[in-house]
């Protein structure tokens, strides 16, 4: 994979526990929404046995002038550094990489299910759907425990509204332990949910990211309904 060199722009809060770092986008660095890049520090001030690059999800579109990654803040070296990250640290990228991507040539109703920070990858897919007024139905079921935790939920929400095409269905599992209203759905995400919103599970194909435990069963649970194999796509999320 190529490799360039680039600086930290700004972070912010994205969710409780979830920041975003936006970083410079090297002048030919080119990728397609839904895919990952590795990101190293360049002489940490500190590290651990986790090292000191891991690989992200790209969450801006390709049309954006800016690279940026979310990811939940675990108690890691490598996190301490980057939260402490100054505008204008130095970072290095390899990439990008992946084949989480939607087909161009798919004309099928593609369906984006997501746990947590899972859906860091559908968020680039969706902002560029509705950038390029993408003539394709997406649909996207993100699961979080509360609103609180679910990153870009104000963004996800608003986007149908910016291209008709593009559907949101947010879920949450903890609504008893949130401070904060939320009129969607509730409960954990299963064929019923689904089937309640699309009204058919067949002819389309999915796309599963978030951690293993949602990945395998939301893979079963789709298979089980006599989705074939071969239009379920998974990213599984380690530790993130």
């Amino acid at each position: 994979m190529p490799k360039y060199e680039t600086t930290l722009r700004s972070n912010e809060t994205v969710a409780e526990g979830t920041m975003a770092f936006h970083l410079t986008k090297p002048t030919d660095f080119s990728f397609k929404p839904g895919q990952s890049m590795n990101v190293s520090h360049i002489d940490p001030p500190e590290t651990d046995a986790k090292g000191n690059a891991r690989t992200f999800s790209i969450v801006s579109a390709p049309h954006e002038n800016e690279l940026v990654i979310a990811t939940r803040m675990r108690d890691t070296a490598f996190k301490r550094v980057l939260k402490a990250m100054p505008a204008g640290g130095r970072l290095s990228l390899r990439g990008p990489a992946g084949l989480f991507t939607l087909d161009p040539t798919d004309t099928r109703r593609a369906v984006f299910l997501a746990g947590g920070i899972g859906v860091t990858p559908f968020m680039s897919i969706l902002r560029e759907a509705a950038h390029s007024k993408l003539a394709r139905d997406l649909w996207l079921f993100y699961s979080n425990r509360r609103p609180e935790d679910a990153a870009f939920l104000d963004e996800l929400m608003a986007l149908p509204g910016r291209h008709a095409r593009v559907h949101f269905v947010g879920t949450m599992v903890e609504m008893d332990k949130s401070s904060r209203p939320w009129s969607g759905e509730k409960g954990f995400l299963d064929r019923a949910m689904l089937e309640r919103h699309l009204k058919s599970l067949a002819g389309n194909v999915y796309y599963i990211a978030g951690p293993p435990g949602l990945v395998e069963a939301m893979q079963n649970m789709l298979i089980s309904a006599g989705v074939a194999e071969d239009a379920i796509h998974t990213d599984e999320f380690f530790g993130y």
